[in-house]
């Protein structure tokens, strides 16, 4: 039988595992191979790189979704990458929203955007969709715009280029230094939002 002492150790080493989760951070996407390293992956990039820097895989298949819950800086977080492709991202936001009761202010979005030069960051803490159909949709299914989003800029499209096939266009290599840059500062711009730091997220990377 195992010392008393023992586990209380072990508790205070790994954490109170039993407590609830209670933020939502969610990488938008599209799932399969011919989509990595697309510019409408930056959210699924984004939290590949935050699992990978945290050691853990995000994996477990619900609401729709690969999961992951795990704690960050004491906050109990589930990651998910929606499944449903990127224009039905809503109804996994909603689904694990709803199971966990989990408010809007305490959902992160991190997604593409095509009104931002490679490399640049937005955060803010509300607001419309802007034009992106998976914002678009969990705003819709929440009926809510109030939950802080990260949008990663991939660029504008050039004159004469369809939108679909740009957002669905691989990553350039020319591109790819200052897009891995701004996939790295996503990770600490994560941690500010979950410790309620939203203020200086945004003073140091917008």
């Amino acid at each position: 039988m195992a010392d008393i002492f023992d586990i209380f150790k072990k508790i205070a080493k790994n954490g109170d595992r039993t407590e609830p989760i209670t933020h939502l951070v969610v990488g938008l996407g599209n799932p399969g191979e011919k989509f990595a390293m697309t510019r409408h992956n930056a959210g699924f990039m984004a939290l590949s790189y935050i699992s990978q820097e945290e050691k853990f895989t995000i994996n477990k298949l619900r609401f729709k979704a690969l999961t992951r819950d795990a704690f960050i800086d004491g906050v109990h977080t589930l990651f998910m990458l929606p499944q449903t492709y990127m224009n039905l991202s809503g109804e996994s936001v909603s689904e694990a929203a709803r199971y966990y009761k989990i408010p809007t202010e305490n959902i992160i979005v991190i997604s593409d955007d095509v009104n931002l030069d490679v490399g640049k960051m937005r955060i803010r803490t509300k607001g419309s969709s802007g034009g992106q159909k998976g914002l678009g949709n969990i705003i819709e299914m929440l009926k809510s715009e109030n939950f802080p989003r990260i949008r990663l800029g991939v660029g504008a499209k050039p004159d004469g280029t369809d939108m679909v096939d740009w957002v669905l266009g691989k990553i350039p290599k020319n591109d790819r230094e200052s897009f891995y840059s701004v996939i790295e500062n996503t990770y600490e711009a994560v941690i500010l939002l979950l410790k309620g730091e939203t203020q200086k997220a945004m003073s140091k990377f917008n």
